[in-house]
Order: C-alpha cells, then sequence, then structure tokens
C-alpha cells in the first residue's frame, strides 16, 4: 500500500525542536543564525533540523546573497498538514520554551532594524552620493513612472532617438513615438526594437499625424524650443487627446543663453508661466500646472520646468 506523505510530516514534527523550529517560523521568515538566537541552540543543531523539515516539506530555504532564509510553508499548499500542525501548536501554545523562543524571535526583528537604523545614522550625509554611484542618477524618478495607466496609449512628440518612449513602453499599453526626422526614428526603431507595443510615426508636429481622441497622454520633452506657434501645437494635441487626457511638457525656463538658441536652432529662449498659462487657455485646455523643477549640482544649462496641461 501505497504510504501518505503525512505520515512523513507527522514522523518530522515528533521532535520538540522540529515543533519550536516551526512555531518560530510561522510568521517570520528567519536565517539559521537568527534561529540559533532565538531558540538557543547550536547552528549545527538548527541546520540538521531545519534540513529535516525542508525534506519533509515543512520549511522552504530562499538564498539571499549569502545567507540562506527559512519559512514555514506547509500551510500554503496542504490543506491536511496544515489541519495537523494547527493541532500541534495548540499544545506548543502553553509552553514556557516556545513562549521564549516567541520573545527573542521580536528581539531578533527589533535587531534588524536596529542594524538598518545605524546604517542611515551613520550614512546620513554620504546617502545621496551613494545612492547614486550604486543606482544612478535621478533613478528614484523611474519609479513614478508606476503610476502610469497600462491601458494607456502615450504620444512620444518629438522623440528623436526614443529615450522617452523607451522608458514609457514597459508601463503603457502602446507608445506612439512621433518625429519628423528619418535618421531619428531610425535610431528610435534600432533602439525600441525589442519593443512590439511601440508604433513610429514620421510628421512633422505642426501637422500632428494623430487621430482625434487617440491619446490618452502625450508628452513634449525639450522640444517645444523648436515650435514656431505653440498654441497652435497645444491645440492639436488637445484634440488628439482623449476626454480627461493629460499633456506633459518638459522644458526650459527663461534665460539668456543666446549661444543655444544659434548652436541648436531654438527658435525660444525659454518659456514664462505666463506665456504657457495663456496658450493652455488659448487652446482649450482645462487646467495648467506649471512647476519649477530643483536643478541638479551637476548642470550647466537653463532651469527647467514641467508643465501638466488637463483637457
Amino acid at each position: 500500500m501505497k504510504r501518505s506523505p503525512l505520515f512523513g510530516r507527522l514522523a518530522a514534527l515528533s521532535d520538540p525542536v522540529r515543533a519550536r523550529l516551526i512555531a518560530a517560523l510561522e510568521r517570520h521568515e528567519l536565517t539559521v543564525g537568527e534561529l540559533h538566537r532565538a531558540l538557543q541552540l547550536p547552528q549545527s543543531t538548527v541546520s540538521r533540523h531545519l534540513r529535516a523539515l525542508a525534506e519533509a516539506g515543512w520549511v522552504a530555504r530562499r538564498e539571499e546573497g549569502t545567507s540562506n532564509l527559512y519559512r514555514f510553508t506547509a500551510s500554503e499548499t496542504d490543506a491536511s498538514a496544515r489541519k495537523l500542525w494547527l493541532a500541534v501548536r495548540e499544545e506548543l501554545h502553553g509552553l514556557a520554551a516556545v513562549q521564549r523562543d516567541a520573545e527573542r524571535v521580536r528581539g531578533v526583528l527589533a535587531g534588524r532594524h536596529t542594524t538598518s537604523q545605524k546604517f542611515f545614522a551613520s550614512s546620513a550625509g554620504q546617502w545621496d552620493r551613494l545612492r547614486v554611484e550604486l543606482f544612478g542618477d535621478r533613478a528614484e524618478l523611474f519609479t513614478l513612472l508606476g503610476l502610469v495607466d497600462p491601458s494607456w496609449t502615450i504620444a512620444d512628440l518629438g522623440c528623436g532617438t526614443g529615450q522617452l518612449s523607451e522608458a514609457l513602453a514597459p508601463f503603457a499599453k502602446r507608445v506612439i513615438a512621433i518625429d519628423e526626422s528619418a535618421a531619428m526614428l531610425r535610431a528610435a526603431k534600432a533602439r525600441l526594437s525589442s519593443y512590439g507595443q511601440v508604433e513610429f510615426r514620421q510628421g512633422t508636429l505642426e501637422a500632428l499625424p494623430l487621430e482625434s481622441g487617440e491619446v490618452h497622454a502625450a508628452v513634449l520633452s525639450l522640444v517645444l524650443q523648436y515650435i514656431a506657434e505653440p498654441v497652435k501645437l497645444f491645440a492639436a494635441v488637445r484634440r488628439a487627446l482623449a476626454p480627461g487626457g493629460r499633456l506633459l511638457v518638459f522644458d526650459m525656463l527663461p534665460h539668456e543663453r543666446a549661444d543655444l538658441r544659434d548652436r541648436m536652432g531654438h527658435v525660444w529662449q525659454g518659456f514664462s508661466e505666463t506665456q504657457l498659462r495663456a496658450w493652455s487657455t488659448e487652446a482649450g485646455f482645462a487646467s495648467c500646472r506649471v512647476a519649477a523643477i530643483p536643478p541638479q549640482s551637476s548642470a550647466k544649462g537653463p532651469g527647467l520646468f514641467v508643465v501638466s496641461l488637463s483637457a
């Protein structure tokens, strides 16, 4: 007769130390060292019993760097194992050793928190530099892309080589990358070849290649300074937006850098909040929110702003 796996699990629970280990792991994922401190047993003893519990399906191991973390798993998949454990736990509930284990587990978890707090207390002045070294400059801004509705279609107006489209693509249903330059679009297509949700359209922003209500959001990133009549572009984007859609404009505040205008062909030397609000109203947007962006210490260009226009 085929033996039920429940008997193997029952045998694994027959040792009081193993029952205490499961009690400690029922609500918390812990390392061998943390279990050693909580149960006050030799690490070799803890490791041996954990190995037996893992073989019986009571616990699972997860590698995290150089550490192995263990957690209670039987209740996740096996109703009979869960019933068995509940019966054993009821017997353990009043045991002084198990209560002391629980108190020491709380101390172990508090120690984790203390360790992290010590790091931040000692590294507060260096944290910004360390974060840049580890994750890159302004990496935290990419977390904001998680706010994008996954059902949206977003237009990247004047997409250039596709840097912004590349950032948006994983978070949106579809990205429409638009640029007048065939060379820029070729570079963008090469960059975004693995993204099937990106569509490329060649055309001028003055004759915007978008249908009415086709997109939920549109972005103009460092493009507006090339547009001779911004209010006409705003109106065209307004028509292309679905009800409640938004246009985000990222560009330069007013500046005196005539060299940028001469070298890069800018039509405008930045934009004031008054200009942006007037164009927004004339183009039919319901609201306009303008905010200057805090400058980075390493930046050498003019100040920047972002404006959000709501259809």
